[in-house]
């Protein structure tokens, strides 16, 4: 019988994908992939660290993807179509696939806030911005480029 495979350590990843006016618009945070270590391809589990003033995403919602959060730490606020809610360590949240309800976090206070997010992984799945002029466009060979949602593409 295999043993159980586990990771002491997972590295975070900085990189942001998004881009101007976007990026800067997000701040400063790091994405620790917990899953993909352990080859689990069925739902996705970061790690998220916002620093102060960060925010966890553009304002989405998933067409085909269910998505779940934990507040593991700090202070967040939730930002969805009803308005503001405030989220504490111990807190939780989900969204169904294809619920309309536009969501993020911001961090606005002045400690590093950290939560856990988990989400299954559809394949056809579209992150939908409701505020934004965004969308991922997915080429025929898998690229992911960043657009309008005219389908231009946004400049590198």
């Amino acid at each position: 019988m295999p043993k159980a495979k586990i990771a002491l350590e997972i590295k975070g990843d900085t990189y942001n994908p998004f881009p101007e006016p976007f990026k800067t618009r997000l701040g400063s945070a790091e994405c620790k992939n917990l899953g993909d270590s352990f080859g689990l391809s069925q739902f996705g589990v970061n790690l998220e660290i916002l620093q102060p003033g960060a925010q966890s995403a553009l304002r989405h919602w998933h067409t085909e993807s269910d998505e779940f959060l934990y507040v593991l730490s700090g202070a967040l606020v939730l930002v969805t179509d009803e308005g503001e809610q405030a989220l504490q360590s111990g807190m939780c949240v989900g969204f169904p696939a294809g619920e309309k309800n536009g969501h993020h976090l911001i961090n606005r206070s002045s400690e590093i806030a950290t939560f856990i997010v988990v989400g299954s992984r559809v394949n056809g799945d579209e992150a939908v911005y409701p505020d934004d002029d965004f969308k991922w466009v997915v080429t025929d060979d898998g690229e992911w480029i960043a657009s309008r949602k005219d389908g231009t593409p946004y400049q590198k």
